[in-house]
């Protein structure tokens, strides 16, 4: 991250519009629908953080830990605002608070035709394990299924 403006905080149900808003743009064919992100949000086993840039949402990311198991729920970057290391500290963010959580790894499912994403994830060390064909719909696009162990 190389600007001073940007802040990263814990995100609430009060960030739902904005969460709502980068959540459409990001996944316009497979979005979470409001109510699936709102329960996220309320979940007590899920931990959700916004990246903000001049008091405006620019990125947001979820994980839910259960015993030693951490699951990136999603993650999102604004189009005008990836390439500047925003994905990268809100994943390393979300690292820690897995490991502050008690999780000994790290799962995710990343599209299969997101190069970028998958990059990403394979320069902070996680590993293909698996393939979800056709997981996300209606594109059918396959998953790839990657673990982070030690988180």
């Amino acid at each position: 991250m190389n600007d001073s403006a940007v802040n990263l905080r814990q995100a609430s149900v009060d960030d739902l519009d904005a969460i709502m808003q980068l959540e459409t743009a990001t996944f316009p064919s497979d979005a979470w629908n409001r109510e699936t992100m709102q329960r996220e949000l309320r979940s007590r086993v899920n931990r959700y953080y916004v990246l903000e840039r001049d008091d405006t949402p620019v990125a947001y990311g979820g994980i839910r830990v259960v015993a030693c198991d951490a699951d990136v729920q999603t993650i999102a970057v604004a189009d005008g605002s990836r390439g500047q290391g925003l994905g990268r500290a809100l994943m390393e963010h979300l690292m820690q608070a897995a490991r502050d959580e008690g999780a000994l790894q790290m799962f995710l499912e990343v599209r299969a035709d997101n190069p970028n994403a998958i990059a990403l994830y394979e320069s902070l060390d996680f590993e293909q394990i698996d393939v979800r064909h056709g997981y996300y719909q209606p594109d059918g696009i396959d998953a790839i299924v990657m673990m982070k162990e030690p988180v």
